[in-house]
């Protein structure tokens, strides 16, 4: 992709937000936002030095929603002509005017709008050939290949590059909107031990392609992960400590975003309702949501519904300061927004000051879990049961690796049970966290 420049631009979006400003006043709509946006990208993927796919994406999109009173309807194109954009407008109209009324639907407060708008440099296009494309993927799955001779196959290595931008405005004056990129690499291969094969991966993820690991990196690694894992066992069932290597530690962040998000807190779902102000991690746990960092992934000076965010310690040593609530979560509540319409703007979990050795160190005996499987998580009553795979540590040294065995514990217990948290971050997403050391959990193994 040559040519990474939009076929429409920032201007054009503005216009068209506030063109459906104005044609909603006119169907009768006593409030109104719109989010024009357009996307475009491309894709390629290498398997076993052959070009697997090319895939080129342009999308662009018009949501309009408009409130007649405390009534709501939502209608979206993406055609950007006049005539379509009066059909959805008035389609959205319709839908208001046959719906219940919902005391909390509106738009957000006029006085918690963002009017500051820093530039937190989350646009760098990457104009990337195809074919050069095609030879960092061939370079990557190389990497991957060249590890070891017991690497048999291979899924491929894929390069992508994303670039959108967007505008939001709404009836209570607030306009604005960016562009944002996103560029990754990954690697899948599998490794073959006799009849045994195991297959593992590795990616990167950034706004700017200089912040990627290089292609030997990422090729590297997927292919010494999926080595390690030939060979491995189960363990016998009982309670160990376990300690959740980074890259699976962040879908514990995922979990509490889920318990203490508006929609769960109202519809009374979540295993942390009324937990604000309480301590639902250990001491050692401290949180920030910082919505400014600069080429953060979840960086940002709005939220999807133009409040201003705010920078907050979520945790302060295990104690949960407060929840991520949009406008009508928060009405429904009796509460304020904390700026979340959209979900989290990055989680920065603070080290405990080990490095990933000191964890292993720490936990002695244990299980290191490297990849989880299913979905047994219950976000109404926490309880928490995965399939897993991983190594089992002895004295501080990882031992051997394993498969085929379960984790199981209440998310609760877990989340007080943190016992250290790594310094062994990686900057791939809006969640900032190392590995995570838990002090007890069920594991299922044999016998």
């Amino acid at each position: 992709m040559a040519d990474t420049t939009f076929s429409v631009d920032p201007s054009t979006l503005q216009a068209l937000a506030t063109r459906v400003l104005a044609l909603a006043e006119a169907q009768g709509a006593t409030a109104c936002e719109v989010d024009a946006s357009e996307g475009m990208g491309q894709t390629v993927t290498v398997r076993l030095g052959q070009v697997e796919t090319i895939e080129y994406n342009q999308d662009k999109g018009v949501g309009v929603t408009v409130y007649i009173g405390q009534k709501k309807g939502h209608a979206s194109t993406s055609d950007f002509s006049d005539a379509a954009l009066q059909a959805t407008v008035a389609a959205a109209a319709n839908i208001a005017r046959f719906t219940a009324e919902d005391g909390a639907a509106g738009l957000a407060d006029r006085t918690r709008l963002a009017t500051n708008f820093p530039d937190l440099d989350l646009y760098h296009p990457w104009a990337l050939p195809v074919e050069e494309a095609i030879e960092i993927a061939t370079a990557c799955e190389n990497a991957a290949r060249g590890v070891d001779t017991r690497i048999a196959n291979s899924e491929g290595a894929t390069v992508s590059i994303q670039a959108s931008h967007f505008v939001y405005a709404n009836s209570n004056g607030f306009l604005a909107g960016y562009p944002t990129s996103r560029h990754s690499l990954s690697a899948a291969v599998v490794a073959q031990s006799g009849s045994a094969m195991q297959r593992d991966y590795w990616y990167a993820s950034a706004r700017n392609k200089d912040d990627l690991e290089t292609v030997e990196e990422v090729g590297r690694k997927a292919g010494e992960r999926a080595v390690r894992r030939l060979d491995a066992r189960r363990v016998k069932t009982g309670r160990y400590p376990v300690l959740f290597e980074a890259p699976v530690a962040a879908s514990l962040l995922g979990h509490l975003v889920a318990a203490i998000s508006g929609g769960s807190l109202y519809r009374k779902s979540s295993f942390l309702l009324d937990s604000a102000g309480q301590h639902v991690f250990s001491a050692n746990v401290v949180i920030d949501e910082d919505p400014f960092v600069p080429r953060g992934f979840g960086s940002t000076s709005f939220d999807s519904e133009g409040v201003a965010t705010r920078a907050r310690r979520l945790v302060d040593r295990g104690v949960l300061t407060g929840y991520m609530l949009g406008s009508y979560s928060a009405r429904k509540l009796g509460l304020e927004t904390t700026g979340n319409a959209g979900g989290a703007h990055n989680l920065l979990v603070h080290s405990t000051g080990e490095d990933f050795e000191g964890l292993l160190r720490a936990m002695g005996t244990g299980l290191l879990v490297t990849e989880l499987l299913g979905h047994g998580v219950n976000t109404v009553t926490g309880d928490y049961s995965r399939g897993a795979a991983g190594f089992w540590v002895e004295n501080g040294v990882i031992a051997y690796p394993v498969e085929e065995i379960t984790i199981a514990g209440n998310l609760k217990d877990m989340f007080l049970q943190v016992a250290a948290i790594g310094n062994d971050v990686l900057p791939r997403g809006g969640r900032y966290v190392g590995s995570i050391l838990i002090e007890s959990m069920t594991v299922a193994g044999e016998g």
